[in-house]
């Protein structure tokens, strides 16, 4: 057998044939995850079913041209929903890191609080939506619809093309963000999104791709590190902004405030650098 057989094999396939080959281990982490959550929302459990969701998301995105448009829309944002609520007990993780004993005892102790809170609405909220049964009829009617479809497309052009999609747009908000300089967040943000697209796509149809669209992961890699380590600050000023009137030491809050936003200035200029 040559060694490339495996990669033959997979370029011979179709599109539509080949979703479940890349859906099922993403919900089957989802689901592993979620069900860890039952007793702790730990976060490094939250983040491990956050990057499953979002990966997921992206999977629709790739063959939305050939689903249901509605039904697409619909279950990308369920997942985005569920993706969400996981998340917010993740965000007073990283204000708790980042501000730290700099705030004194109370602040910490009231950040610590609000994450219990936000832990147990996670949960409830996670369990209220039934991640098992929703993933499971939501991937069994994206194969239903695959499946009975006439034409079929093969994989390699399918995830050739679809990469290409996803560089091209990320292409595109890069030169917004390059226009808007270091005083524009929310094209930073966008640059984020789709770099994440264009990264999970790589890491799925890796062995289907020309050359040219693989070199480009590692950097990638790097510039999605800045722009997440960018955005953890910006998360952290709007959780105080949004909660300052529940938290104590309002002076306390004041010198974080403006240590986040020095930060902020800082990580922009470290991200910008690399697009």
């Amino acid at each position: 057998m040559r060694k490339d057989d495996g990669n033959d094999r997979a370029s011979e396939a179709s599109a539509e044939s080949s979703f479940s080959s890349y859906a099922d281990p993403l919900v089957h982490e989802a689901l592993q995850q979620a069900a860890a959550l039952e007793g702790s929302a730990e976060a490094e459990q939250l983040h491990k079913l956050r990057v499953a969701l979002r990966q997921l998301r992206t999977l629709l995105w790739a063959y939305g041209p050939t689903l249901d448009k509605d039904f697409a829309s619909q279950q990308r944002a369920l997942l985005k929903f569920c993706a969400n609520a996981a998340g917010s007990t993740r965000d007073w993780d990283i204000v708790i890191d980042l501000v730290g004993e700099s705030g004194g005892s109370a602040l910490v102790d009231a950040f610590r609080r609000n994450r219990t809170e936000a832990s147990e609405t996670s949960r409830e909220t996670l369990s209220n939506a039934n991640l098992k049964k929703v993933l499971r009829e939501a991937i069994a009617e994206v194969n239903r619809e695959l499946n009975t479809q006439a034409s079929r497309t093969p994989l390699t052009q399918f995830a050739r093309h679809r990469v290409t999609a996803a560089e091209k747009q990320l292409k595109k908000r890069i030169r917004v963000a390059m226009k808007s300089g270091t005083s524009d967040y929310a094209c930073f943000h966008e640059v984020r999104k789709a770099g994440k697209k264009v990264r999970y796509l790589i890491e799925f149809f890796d062995p289907l791709l020309a050359k040219k669209q693989r070199k480009g992961h590692k950097h990638l890699k790097r510039l999605q590190k800045r722009l997440g380590s960018l955005n953890d600050v910006v998360a952290s000023r709007n959780l105080l902004k949004t909660h300052r009137a529940t938290l104590p030491d309002s002076d306390a809050i004041d010198q974080a405030l403006r240590s986040l936003k020095k930060e902020q200035k800082r990580r922009m200029k470290a991200a910008s650098a690399l697009l």
